[in-house]
């Protein structure tokens, strides 16, 4: 237990992030040579958007991650002297190959970059685009993403048109180091899309199948939502839900359902890898104006990774769990006397059978950070904080949200209404979390 009177550390340190600079997207996620590999957005030398690196961590089993050497950076005079910007890990003849966005000068000029392991262990970029800014009438291309269906291999790329218009646009990549851009996979003009995923530009598409529990495998597509009509231009993740048609000339993404895949306010750039038995999934959570940018920079660091979450689907709803690998992170179970319990450790699990509510309590009062939402209240909720991080999940939804306590504050837990105690499992409970001994 830490001492109450002094603020508690807000740094996520169980969560994927290196100790200092600033950190966005997820990148390149897989699993090869018997460990999980991490890679995301980086900036090494401040917390701000600048100078973007790919950072690299390892895990043997998602709980206990390994910080690694920079995996990518940006080259002066080169395709990606202006930054190593987001794309995925692939596996290509046996070998992992890391798909990125390489920068050239502006974000308008981005196009496809490959980078193939050595055999001394570090990433060799190559010295060409794969594929370059498709130009025209679209303004920004980026974020590539590689899948496989009908025993062929395509790539998207997300972005949008001068017009406004989002797009995403497929790729017939059979040979990685040759794209050929076949069409649109999904834009704007689609009625689900507009009304599900608006934006002006869709970053990071991400498109998995999952079985919905009746029989069927669905394909699902998330978007970044990027819009510039608003102060913020991150506008939150949706999750599409339809089918992908290739009886045409390329393939077609046809939504039928979707929604926010994340309701909290924190929550953006999410990567998912799918696998034989479930489909994982990492998103970027980012300071959101919680703490001013002088608070950042004394502090050095600015955004994490969320934890792993699994996505199952149910009709067109994505559902999201915590990855169940996650109750290893378990220390020691907290004695509730009641329905609510104060917490002053930096990191901590509760869950109740019924709707929660969590609060920062200190000497000027109680202010809320999250509740169970009314469409919610009569399921499960489960809530994981590591420092700044608050991670809740109930109903099947997800909701992201950052919280710093300041000085003397706890963290409040209380479950709604009725008594923990009882010869049955308790109806609040409560963990300390830590890494796993070595």
């Amino acid at each position: 237990m830490t001492d109450t009177s002094t603020t508690l550390d807000p740094f996520p340190h169980l969560h994927i992030r290196p100790p200092h600079g600033w950190v966005n997207d997820p990148n390149g996620i897989g699993h090869w040579d018997g460990r999980w590999h991490v890679f995301y957005q980086y900036n090494p030398d401040t917390p701000v958007h600048a100078n973007i690196h790919w950072g690299h961590s390892s895990s043997a089993d998602l709980l206990t991650w390994r910080d690694e050497p920079v995996a990518l950076a940006p080259r002066s005079d080169s395709i990606d002297a202006a930054g190593v910007w987001s794309g995925v890990a692939t596996m290509d003849d046996g070998e992992p190959v890391l798909v990125y966005t390489a920068v050239p000068d502006v974000a308008a000029n981005a196009g496809v970059a490959l980078a193939r392991l050595d055999a001394d262990g570090t990433w060799a970029p190559g010295t060409e685009l794969v594929a370059p800014a498709p130009g025209g009438d679209l303004r920004e291309i980026r974020d590539p993403f590689v899948f496989t269906a009908g025993g062929a291999r395509y790539a998207l790329m997300g972005g949008g048109r001068a017009d406004g218009t989002p797009v995403v646009l497929v790729y017939a990549v059979d040979d990685l180091d040759r794209w050929d851009l076949l069409g649109n996979l999904l834009d704007g003009t689609d009625g689900v899309a507009a009304d599900v995923a608006p934006g002006k530009i869709w970053e990071c598409p991400q498109l998995v199948e999952l079985p919905d529990g009746e029989g069927r495998v669905r394909w699902v597509l998330i978007l970044s939502l990027w819009d510039d009509a608003h102060d913020h231009h991150l506008r939150g993740v949706a999750a599409l839900v339809g089918d992908l048609d290739l009886t045409g000339p390329h393939p077609r993404f046809r939504p039928d359902g979707g929604h926010l895949l994340d309701e909290g306010p924190d929550f953006y750039a999410p990567q998912a890898l799918a696998g034989p038995d479930r489909t994982l999934l990492w998103g970027w959570t980012w300071e959101s104006g919680t703490r001013s940018p002088e608070e950042v920079a004394a502090a050095g660091w600015a955004g994490a990774l969320t934890f792993p979450r699994e996505l199952v689907l149910d009709g067109t709803t994505v559902a999201s769990a915590p990855a169940r690998e996650l109750t290893g992170l378990r220390r020691s179970q907290l004695v509730v006397a009641g329905s609510e319990i104060r917490v002053d450790a930096p990191a901590w699990e509760a869950s109740a059978d019924g709707a929660l509510a969590v609060v920062l309590s200190g000497p000027e009062g109680e202010r809320e950070v999250w509740r169970t939402p009314a469409h919610a209240a009569g399921e499960r909720s489960r809530v994981l904080v590591d420092g700044s991080v608050l991670e809740a999940f109930a109903g099947g939804a997800a909701h992201t949200v950052r919280a710093y306590p300041g000085a003397g504050e706890q963290w409040l837990i209380r479950a709604a209404g009725g008594s923990a105690a009882g010869p049955a499992e308790p109806e609040l409970s409560v963990w300390e979390l830590g890494r796993p001994s070595p």
